[in-house]
């Protein structure tokens, strides 16, 4: 197990390249220049140490909480900002909307915030820890190792209305796709290299239950989902790995699977039927190294969208509620 001494030593080796990211982040939000990599060297020095060990011992117990945390972000940030909005329970909150309802990962969030409000009460945002949870989750998986700057702040607001116009449904257009990513400061190549996410984590079948018949997709590869969906009393509940080849490996598979026509959802599959994307799909498919060089610039630039700094937002006492 690494040392908090270690942790800090790895952090800083990453800093000087990935400064060069800042003005390119610094378009997305001004907020962006009261973030800083080692935010909380003096105020709570061990915080990115105990949400790594947190994530690591979830993940022993129960592999796809690391997918779950992956998504977990994503479904925070486009909506308001990544403010940790998503955490909020309550009626009429983010996590009500039927978008929200397969989300996981929560607990592991809590529980980090837990420990540390142990030795730094009141310091680290749940923001921060979730973003810093869903990096951990990728490295977990084999990916990049990706230091994040830190010093988000949480969010006061969670309401249910601001999740559908803001987040990817599975049956959107490479155009609506582009659209919503626009809207947050992120680019196509951002879109493709983001969609790679889906190298990891499952889906359930009620999802993806119109792909059966669907001539995008390989025959071989339709048959079964649908035997493995079909053969459920419950679409809900049963789920399929969105990478059917390396489903616990955080690599570029997934961008293979999309040239062999085995994209579990509509979205994966549009990626190949426009020229702005399926030209940035062939060429992460042939260059492993290629994808995890551009996820840390696109999952860079997601962590940061609509952050809230200084005196905006709140400290939360506990993720799951507003202070």
């Amino acid at each position: 197990m690494a040392s908090p001494s270690s942790s800090c030593k790895q952090e800083h080796a990453f800093l000087s390249p990935l400064l060069l990211f800042l003005p390119l982040l610094l378009l997305i939000s001004s907020s962006v220049a009261d973030l800083s990599f080692n935010f909380y060297g003096s105020s709570c020095p061990g915080a990115e140490f105990i949400v790594r060990n947190t994530v690591r011992s979830a993940s022993s117990s129960d592999p796809s909480v690391l997918g779950k945390l992956l998504r977990l972000i994503f479904h925070d940030c486009f909506v308001q900002g990544c403010d940790a909005s998503v955490l909020v329970r309550g009626n009429g909150t983010e996590r009500t909307d039927p978008g929200n309802a397969s989300l996981g990962g929560f607990d592991v969030i809590e529980s980090a915030k837990n420990v540390v409000e142990i030795f730094c009460p009141g310091i680290v945002s749940c923001a921060d820890i979730l973003a810093l949870a869903a990096r951990d989750a990728v490295e977990a998986l084999g990916g990049p190792v990706v230091a994040i700057p830190t010093g988000r702040r949480d969010g006061t607001v969670s309401a249910a209305e601001n999740v559908r116009p803001n987040i990817i449904d599975t049956d959107f257009t490479v155009d609506k796709m582009i659209n919503i990513f626009s809207s947050k400061g992120l680019s196509v190549q951002d879109l493709v290299v983001l969609s790679g996410a889906h190298t990891v984590g499952a889906a359930h079948c009620n999802t993806f239950n119109s792909r059966f018949k669907d001539a995008s997709l390989d025959n071989s590869y339709a048959q079964t989902l649908l035997n493995k969906c079909s053969s459920s009393m419950d679409p809900t509940t049963t789920v399929v790995n969105n990478d059917p080849e390396t489903s616990s490996t955080f690599d570029n598979q997934y961008y293979k699977n999309l040239l062999a026509h085995k994209g579990l959802f509509q979205t994966d599959s549009a990626l190949m039927e426009d020229d702005r994307t399926r030209k940035i799909v062939e060429i992460l498919a042939n260059d492993g190294e290629s994808f995890l060089e551009r996820w840390t610039e696109s999952f860079m630039k997601m962590s940061v969208i609509g952050v809230r700094v200084g005196e905006e937002g709140e400290i939360r006492r506990s993720c799951s509620s507003v202070n």
